[in-house]
């Protein structure tokens, strides 16, 4: 029985320690191209830290869907009671993650967040590495309102957001800074504002129905990679390609075909893959290197046209 006893012992040690060398990355879902290149970022990362740190790993978690924040704060819980040395989080909601990150904090593990920003204190997190969400916003209003004067020669008339889930940090700046955009710089009218849960079928679905109801409109707006799919496939199955403006967000493979057919007229593209590389190297750096990291680092973003999609900037950030 004592054999037993320590046998067990000696297993939680190693388990322990092998979390001891873990950064966890927790996303939003996995279940879109966007979260697969943060993905491809952060192993990246792994390969080189791992010259440093042999026994160095990257797990890489997430819900089933953005929507579903309660499973991503059982995921971060989950990391924090295993011991990981580092937690790299893109949360789902800007205030529902607060407790787990205060946690992570409490128990000596240092958070670096991505993509979206937490609301509270700072100090719970040692850096925050994002696009710029109300500067890409802005720039998608601007670029919507210079085609839709080029098209009809006015910058009025009826126009429509197809969001993703309310309460996120980056759907907070990113619509935000569209919409203020809009407001000051145009005499445009947003009709409707949708929320599609990040979910492609029913952004589809909703585009349908806001394409139908409004057959004045002159120019929508889809806010992160599913809704902007679903929106174009939408304006693709009402036979609006080019007859509607229509700028959308992120910058998989579909969205690259519906600039190239004229479809979408714009996107903006993040650095997803950044997120990923530099949010597991700024959480070694905290963790493993105690090093002081920036506070804020800007991933950056390009608006991606039919003009320069084929150029070389615009192919370091497609994927």
């Amino acid at each position: 029985m004592k054999k037993l006893l320590f046998i067990l012992v000696a297993l939680a040690f190693i388990a322990g320690f092998a979390s001891a060398q873990e950064v966890a990355v927790i996303v939003k879902t996995g279940n879109s191209s966007f979260w697969q290149n943060v993905q491809t970022g952060c192993f990246d990362a792994q390969k080189e830290l791992k010259a440093k740190t042999p026994k160095f790993s990257v797990t890489f978690l997430g819900p089933q869907s953005e929507s579903n924040v309660a499973e991503e704060i059982n995921i971060v819980e989950s990391a924090i009671d295993r011991g990981v040395k580092a937690i790299v989080l893109a949360p789902s909601d800007v205030t529902a993650l607060v407790p787990a990150v205060k946690k992570a904090k409490d128990a000596g593990i240092p958070v670096v967040i991505i993509d979206s920003l937490l609301t509270g204190a700072t100090s719970n997190y040692v850096s925050f590495l994002a696009t710029d969400n109300d500067a890409a916003g802005r720039a998608c209003a601007k670029a919507l309102i210079d085609l839709v004067k080029a098209k009809t020669g006015s910058d009025s008339g009826k126009i429509a957001v197809m969001s993703y889930v309310a309460g996120v940090g980056s759907e907070i700046g990113r619509v935000g800074g569209f919409k203020d955009y809009i407001a000051k710089n145009s005499h445009l009218t947003i009709v409707t504002t949708q929320y599609s849960n990040a979910d492609m079928p029913t952004a589809l679905n909703q585009t349908t129905n806001v394409l139908a109801a409004n057959p004045d409109l002159v120019g929508i707006f889809g806010a992160n990679e599913p809704t902007a799919v679903g929106m174009g496939r939408a304006i693709a199955q009402a036979g609006l390609a080019g007859k509607i403006v229509a700028i959308g967000f992120d910058g998989n493979a579909a969205l690259q075909g519906f600039i190239k057919d004229g479809t979408l007229q714009a996107i903006a593209v993040q650095s997803s893959y950044n997120m990923g590389y530099l949010g597991v190297k700024t959480a070694y750096d905290a963790a493993f290197a105690k090093k002081t990291v920036p506070a804020k680092v800007d991933t950056g973003f390009l608006m991606v046209t039919k003009d320069n999609i084929d150029s070389t900037a615009a192919k370091n950030v497609l994927y």
